[in-house]
Order: C-alpha cells, then structure tokens, then sequence
C-alpha cells in the first residue's frame, strides 16, 4: 500500500511557492503527492517531476471535465474536446512520472439533465474514454475513473455503476477509483460493495464524511480498511480533503464553514489514521 496526499487542499495549480510542501508530505512519512491537472505545459510538468524526484516522492494526477470538453454530449465537437483535454491529461502525468490519474472525468461536474444517464450517454462516454485509455497504455499511465454522489453529478454515482461502465469501457489502461465520501453518502455498507468491485479498482481516496481530517468523522474505516485488506489491495491510498482556501474549489464541492483546525493537522494526522487502520487489519 502507498499513501499520498492531494493538493487539492491547498492549490488547483502547484507552482514554485507549493514545493515546500513537498518535503512536509515527505516528513511526515507519504510515498507521494497526487497533483491537480487543470492547465500547464510540459515545462511546467518538468520543473514539478524535478521537485518530487529531489523529495523522492513518486506522483498520482486528478483532473476534470468542463461542459466545453464533455465526453457525454450528442455535440461530436464537445467530445472531440474532451478526448484531447484527456490527452493533454495522459501526458502531463507521464511528464510528471505519475502512475495513475483519477478524477471524474466522464461528464461535467454539477451539470444534470433532470433524469439519470441514458445508453446513448454511457456509449458516447465510454468511446471517448476508450480512445483515452489506448493513449494511456502508450504513456504507460492508468486512468481511474471516479464514481460521486449523486449531488455532483447523475453520470456515474455508485460503485456498481461504474464497474458497469469499466466493462463497458474494456480497456486494461481504464479502471475505477474508490472513494470513501461518495461511497459514505451512497453505498449501503462498505464491505460488500469493495468485495464486489475490488477487480476493477485502481486507486483510493480516503476522505472522511465531512472533507475533513480522515479519522475525525463516521465513515465505517474499520469496515472499509478491513475489506481492501482482505480484498488483497495493494495500491495507493491518497487522502483527499477540501477547505476553505480556494474559493472555486470550496464552491464547487459546497464548503461553506471550516472542516478542520488547519491544513497540518489533516495530513499528519490523516497519514498516521491510515497507516494505524492498515496496520491493524493485519492483525
């Protein structure tokens, strides 16, 4: 198991005055930093992979879809769009040395239709993701779909449904995350449902029910850690957190008050939680 922290919680752009915290995740014990990919180019990328390679810190990627790169839309221009977005995605990561990116990016986050996904949708997705996942195995990059709640979007909002779109999707570069905030709001018990999907699931993010600090809220972690132990999951396990810092950020995932005492306690406490909770399910 490897863990990471998101830098979400401080930036959706890392630049110079974010490598500090580099050597911060370092001390404090991570493998890795998972790094947002909104915009950049390569030599930007370059300058950030020089930086986690000084700190020894290997990488995980996140990124996005915008309605203007929409790999849902009847509009073949729209998803042409996001087809290249993912492109750009794939290789700012293998730039970065990442080995996996993650993130939602199957539709627009916060953009609903008044009803849930149609067949059409879930084909049109899955041919863009295809095309992405083929670019992916090149880069030697694994794409780890996100499933949300059903409140940030209707695309994909269960761990049954997006196993579902992973076969769909039938590509080895194409596999699914596993979220413990949107598996809090819509799954009915943890330990089933990784059971069910564990064949599919890249990647982790251990977000506690309220975005705070892992560990502080009631998300079944005995439960969720005991199941992807059993399960024999070997990957990364990356907190993800959001505050009130990044004003877009907080508006789009609906923090309006503060989670936590500050950013330090989320990641020092937050890795000491998950490597207790692993720990202990050796036992």
């Amino acid at each position: 198991m490897k863990t990471g922290m998101n830098l979400l919680l401080w930036t959706t752009h890392v630049t110079q005055e974010h490598f500090p915290l580099f050597g911060k995740l370092k001390k404090a014990g991570f493998d890795g930093a998972e790094l947002p990919l909104f915009g950049g180019d390569a030599a930007h990328y370059k300058t950030i992979r020089k930086q986690l390679d000084d700190n020894g810190l290997a990488c995980t990627t996140v990124t996005t879809m915008t309605p203007d790169h929409n790999p849902i839309s009847p509009d073949a221009g729209l998803r042409r769009a996001a087809v290249e977005r993912m492109k750009w995605a794939i290789e700012m990561t293998a730039i970065l040395g990442g080995e996996n990116l993650c993130g939602p990016y199957h539709s627009p986050l916060g953009v609903f239709s008044g009803e849930g996904p149609t067949a059409d949708e879930k084909k049109r997705a899955a041919d863009v993701l295809r095309q992405a996942a083929e670019e992916a195995r090149k880069a030697k990059v694994m794409l780890a779909i996100e499933y949300l709640n059903r409140f940030e979007c209707y695309f994909l909002t269960t761990a049954a449904d997006c196993k579902a779109f992973v076969k769909q999707v039938d590509h080895p570069n194409f596999r699914m995350m596993y979220d413990t905030f949107h598996a809090n709001i819509e799954e009915k018990h943890a330990a089933p449902v990784i059971a069910s999907v564990i064949d599919s699931v890249a990647h982790v993010h251990i977000s506690e029910n309220d975005r705070g600090t892992p560990g502080t809220g009631h998300v079944a972690w005995d439960e969720t850690f005991t199941a992807l132990r059993k399960a024999g999951y070997d990957g990364w396990m990356v907190i993800e957190s959001f505050g009130r810092a990044l004003p877009d950020l907080a508006a789009a995932t609906k923090v309006w008050r503060d989670l936590f005492p500050s950013a330090e306690e989320v990641y020092t406490q937050g890795i000491k939680f998950i490597k207790e909770k692993w720990a202990a399910t050796a036992k």
